[in-house]
């Protein structure tokens, strides 16, 4: 019997099938990090260490619109689909790959917004995703460290009834502080769907672009349109 958030991923895929976006942009290795930091002062009040989680409200602000990207509707993405339950993975060496997929985190977000985006062009059956977590400096990047260790190690696993196989990593975008992009098909009721990931980390959010290609074949691309107009965005905003 499938559980309830096994339902919710068949309800994806058949959005998806109805869902098109442009699939195009490429997409760099790049990790802006810096590997050192000078010690906070009193009147270093921007300090790295004195970054704290953006509220709801300021992701909501930071959010892409459809003024922003050219040639997309945007709309917000329904609750029941970004739920805030984890489900254990098997094995749990793929535990953080598996939560992103459903927009979760270990640590959890303090705050999440979430938003559909569909092409006015393209009918390719790719449906493309964001989202913004607020996180604490540090947790960010460690979920930027878990992302980026388990897309390179883990190469399948089971989660909520259904199977992910190909985990791989991919060239990641030359944006924010740092990225991690990786790609994975996943098998829900006997479709093979490609699925791609980007995370990109700016300060303490993390801002998590997905594409869906409910029509099988060629792992799909996110616009580096896209990216680039929501990592500006949120920067601007923060």
């Amino acid at each position: 019997m499938k559980s309830a958030l096994g339902r919710v991923l068949v309800g994806i895929g058949v959005t998806a099938a109805l869902t098109a976006t442009a699939a195009c942009g490429g997409q760099d290795t790049h990790d802006k990090s810096s590997g050192s930091k000078k010690p906070a002062t009193k009147a270093s009040s921007a300090a790295p260490e004195a970054l704290k989680p953006l509220t709801e409200a300021q992701l909501t602000k930071a959010a892409i619109t459809k003024a922003d990207v050219k040639g997309y509707r945007v709309g917000n993405t329904p609750d029941d689909e970004i739920p805030e339950v984890s489900v254990p993975a098997k094995p749990a060496t793929c535990q953080a790959i598996a939560d992103m997929f459903l927009l979760g985190t270990e640590p959890d977000a303090t705050a999440r917004v979430s938003r559909s985006l569909t092409s006015l062009e393209r009918t390719d059956g790719t449906m493309l995703r964001m989202g913004l977590l607020a996180h604490k400096e540090a947790d960010a990047k460690k979920v930027v460290a878990d992302l980026r260790t388990q897309s390179e190690k883990c190469n399948s696993y089971e989660h909520t009834d259904y199977q992910y196989t190909g985990v791989k990593p991919l060239k990641s975008p030359d944006l924010g502080d740092e990225a991690v992009s990786y790609t994975m098909t996943s098998d829900i009721d006997g479709d093979k769907i490609p699925v791609t990931y980007s995370v990109v980390r700016s300060g303490s959010t993390l801002v998590v672009f997905y594409a869906m290609n409910a029509l099988g074949g060629k792992a799909p691309e996110v616009p580096a349109a896209v990216m680039e107009a929501q990592v500006t965005k949120l920067e601007k905003a923060a």
